[in-house]
């Protein structure tokens, strides 16, 4: 299973369904026909936080960047291929080698001064505290 991997047909979709004129896009947008491979994700919680996981096996801490805007956690980084050889005849290449992203919608309210994150054993984890508000309050009643 490829985690990392793009299908032809998935990039010629993306490429055909953008046709605006190019000075409104990003640069991404402008190097469209760039392949960008999506990190594979789980997203889990447990009573006291929200969990992402990510296999990124072969890439280094400094080489990822995660940023949280707007309620949406974002994951950034390339992956090199160790080993380059011009003359490979691949029967079969599944491992991808490049730039990744991967944005997540955070389904909960969560402590953005408390988030962690690391790599140990090739696995992304980031924990993100939840704020539990009070869902039971008792309301006086004045006269």
């Amino acid at each position: 299973m490829a985690l990392f991997k793009k299908t032809q047909k998935q990039n010629m979709k993306e490429t055909e369904e953008i046709k605006v004129d190019s000075g409104t896009l990003s640069e991404t947008a402008k190097n469209w026909n760039v392949s960008e491979g999506q990190l594979v994700i789980d997203v889990y919680e447990t009573d006291k936080e929200l969990v992402v996981q990510s296999a990124i096996a072969g890439v280094k801490s400094e080489e990822v960047d995660i940023s949280l805007e707007n309620d949406i956690i974002i994951i950034r980084g390339e992956r090199t291929n160790p080993v380059e050889d011009e003359n490979k005849n691949y029967f079969s290449q599944e491992l991808y080698f490049g730039p990744f992203s991967r944005e997540i919608i955070v389904p909960r309210e969560i402590d953005t001064s408390r988030i962690e994150a690391s790599i140990k054993n090739g696995i992304l984890t980031i924990r993100m505290p939840k704020i539990e508000r009070a869902k039971n309050k008792k309301i006086g009643v004045e006269d």
